[in-house]
């Protein structure tokens, strides 16, 4: 039980960290201002997003409402099996994807919109090649989504080789 709440607790430091940050935004920066922080490679940009990821399905908020009930409901009930299997980096994961996506549910319920402020561009010579590309503005809840995928993506390889190891050493004789 103990465990739930620690798991809970990263969700809601997600959650918490990814609202406040959108409201010192919608306080305190003009939509379309931009103001950097390094340079023009990262900048703070107030911008309104009304759809999905690299917006996306522009102003379909109640299918995104539905749709993230339908897997907020879905990452609940995984990670509550997994906290009880002791899987703790697919634990962890998953509580970061459910305050991510939590963080943009509120928005997208409350205000029909998303507040995204993160810029990043990329500018640079590649072997003589030029390369621009001004990566899509997202946020915090954003963030803690990609985090979450990219480690359930470790937790998948890890326990895969460990599969794999425990396979192996089953086939080996017992010399003792």
């Amino acid at each position: 039980m103990k465990k739930t709440y620690l798991y809970a607790l990263y969700a809601v430091i997600v959650l918490v960290l990814d609202q406040i940050s959108k409201w010192i935004i919608v306080k305190e920066i003009p939509i379309g201002e931009e103001r950097p922080v390094i340079g023009d490679f990262f900048m703070i940009t107030s911008h309104r997003n009304k759809g999905a990821a690299f917006g996306i399905l522009q102003n379909q908020r109640w299918f995104f409402i539905v749709i993230t009930i339908l897997i907020v409901a879905g990452i609940i009930w995984y990670l509550t099996r997994t906290i009880r299997e002791g899987k703790a980096l697919l634990s962890f994961a998953l509580s970061l994807l459910l305050g991510g996506a939590i963080g943009n549910f509120v928005n997208r319920a409350l205000f029909g919109e998303v507040v995204d402020f993160l810029q990043v561009t990329f500018d640079f010579t590649l072997f003589g090649k030029a390369i621009y590309y001004v990566y899509p503005i997202f946020n915090i809840a954003d963030s803690a989504i990609v985090v979450g995928v990219i480690l359930i993506f470790i937790d998948s390889i890890l326990a895969a080789r460990k599969e794999k190891k425990g396979a192996s050493n089953e086939h080996k004789p017992d010399l003792t």
